[in-house]
């Protein structure tokens, strides 16, 4: 090679020291960015110039022109990022399941289940001081301001859950918003990176490109976030998009995004995560779309919660399930659907079990007021301590074959029609027996104390008959219901932060693992900038090396 041409070999080892140099000081500077992935130098021989092709050798006669800096890596294992982004959703699920039930127990608890549980204490005791003297009027205003307090209190707790599903219900807004901006981020980076490193060539068979590790970097924080948020799959093509998929729905493909609808529940104000592009719709005389939702929501909530079938993935599914679909109420909890619907969800069952606490007390109490021959209005209608605040309670019994002919009887329930339901929304105590306590009396018509029905309201307290949901077969009384369901919520609440816990522990193990890849190792950077140092001296020292030739050749033999 002529001499001149050899500084172009001394200069393409300067350059790349210096480009690898920069590489390993761009890593040292990043040790402690978050979300920084470590970039590694890829060096290649600069293709060869033939001098002579001879075709009876072996191989024809080249000089080769020196290194070249092929390209900037980022160094990442697909394996581990699938691996955290499954572990990070499920950790996420999880943690709101716990926060959410150590939530509801704060609104049951109120002080470890001291207040609300106070009224029902009281309430019991009142109709203990009942037994003891029904005659009594002091006994009977006191037993009428129980029942006045207990049903203020049931209302204060059902009111709390219903704010706690509204809360949840603003969650849900907020989480789709965020998962929709992330997909509209990564369809601008796919963008991005695809505009920078779509311009390759080739060197001896090499691909030498510019790559966008920053912009990359970005791209995969956004998917570390989002798989906290739902269950997602992703693939980055050899164009370098990357599609993401949503409980296995196209999200971002190619150049677009599908963005997450939200449809309202007009009863409840409820948000219903859907798509769009999967959903029918007609236009409205204003323009805008009425859709039809069936078959089009993000999640499937019937589906059973299991790590095996992976339904226990993604922040916003475990949000949707905390908060369920309606308010609930005791007909819930009665449902032979119950299993399917609304155990798995936290604030609805709580609501379902503690509306039938409320339910049983108020029903056993007004029936067997309603059994006196002597308490009634001035309607001759039973005199009922509670009532529902849109229809009446009991109607007489006109049917001759039935057992209770000529009886008032408590007016048949239709489960479809809410405001005939004794439910803690529903209820109101008698205005008539707060204002006169007295007329309660429990004197029948021949002025005998009635000992029998204040014993009956005591027997209904104590008789163990009712169960919390289908699936608890313990019989427990009024007294202990209330305790069993607040035990319920924070045995519970202590399994689901267990669950959290061991997967916190688990998303570490595949973060430390992960990290061992993608982190930036100082040791072995300072290696890599000590080799590289020498080799940027050596190409030095070789122009050096050449340009003394050239002057003496100049100088002394020119």
């Amino acid at each position: 090679m002529p001499l001149m041409g050899s500084f172009y070999v001394g200069l393409s080892g300067l350059q790349t020291g210096q480009n690898a140099l920069n590489t390993t000081a761009h890593n040292l500077s990043n040790i402690d960015t978050e979300g920084y992935t470590r970039q590694q130098t890829l060096l290649a021989t600069r293709r060869y110039n033939t001098l002579k092709k001879d075709y009876q050798a072996v191989s024809n006669q080249e000089i080769g022109l020196g290194v070249l800096y092929a390209a900037s890596r980022q160094v990442r294992d697909v394996f581990l990022d699938k691996t955290f982004r499954k572990e990070s959703g499920r950790s996420a699920f999880y943690e709101v399941q716990a926060n959410s039930l150590e939530e509801v127990e704060n609104l049951l608890g109120e002080m470890e289940g001291e207040n609300f549980q106070k009224t029902v204490s009281d309430l019991w005791t009142a109709i203990q001081e009942l037994a003891k003297d029904p005659g009594n009027s002091v006994n009977q205003g006191l037993l009428v301001q129980s029942c006045s307090a207990f049903v203020d209190r049931s209302k204060a707790v059902y009111q709390a859950l219903e704010d706690y599903q509204n809360n949840l219900n603003r969650q849900v807004y907020d989480k789709v918003t965020k998962i929709n901006e992330y997909g509209k981020q990564l369809v601008e980076l796919n963008d991005k990176i695809r505009q920078i490193e779509i311009t390759n060539t080739r060197i001896n068979n090499l691909e030498i490109n510019e790559r966008a590790n920053d912009l990359r970097d970005t791209r995969n924080a956004i998917l570390d976030e989002l798989s906290k948020l739902c269950d997602i799959t992703f693939e980055e093509a050899i164009d370098t998009n990357v599609s993401v998929q949503i409980e296995g729905i196209d999200f971002v493909k190619m150049d677009r995004y599908f963005e997450i609808g939200l449809d309202v529940d007009e009863t409840t104000g409820f948000y219903i995560p859907f798509w769009p592009q999967n959903a029918q719709y007609r236009v409205m005389a204003d323009g805008s779309k009425q859709y039809d939702i069936r078959n089009a929501e993000v999640f499937d909530l019937s589906r059973e919660i299991s790590s095996d079938l992976d339904t226990d993935i993604g922040e916003l599914k475990s949000i949707l399930l905390a908060r369920g679909d309606h308010r609930a109420d005791y007909t819930d909890v009665k449902d032979a659907n119950y299993n399917s619907t609304v155990s798995q969800s936290i604030v609805m069952n709580v609501q379902g079990e503690f509306d039938q606490m409320v339910h049983n007390i108020v029903t056993a109490i007004n029936d067997i007021m309603a059994k006196t021959d002597y308490m009634k209005d001035v309607n001759g209608e039973p005199l009922q301590m509670f009532k529902k605040i849109t229809t009446d309670g009991y109607v007489m019994d006109t049917d001759p074959a039935s057992p209770t002919y000529n009886q008032w009887v408590l007016k048949p329930e239709d489960e479809n029609y809410k405001d005939s339901l004794y439910t803690v929304k529903n209820l109101m105590i008698n205005v008539t027996l707060q204002q006169n306590p007295g007329r309660l009396s429990f004197r029948t018509e021949d002025q005998r104390i009635d000992y029998d029905t204040a014993e009956a309201l005591k027997l209904a307290f104590t008789e163990e008959k009712y169960n919390l949901n289908p699936n608890v077969k313990k019989t427990v009384n009024f007294i202990d219901y209330y305790q069993d369901l607040v035990a319920q919520v924070a045995n519970s609440g202590y399994v689901y932060r267990a669950f959290a816990t061991n997967q916190e522990a688990t998303v570490e193990a595949a973060s430390y693992a992960r990290e061992q890849v993608v982190g930036v190792a100082s040791d072995e950077e300072l290696s890599n900038m000590i080799r590289f140092q020498n080799a940027y001296n050596a190409s030095s020292r070789y122009i050096n090396v050449i340009d003394e030739m050239l002057e003496h050749l100049i100088d002394k033999l020119g």
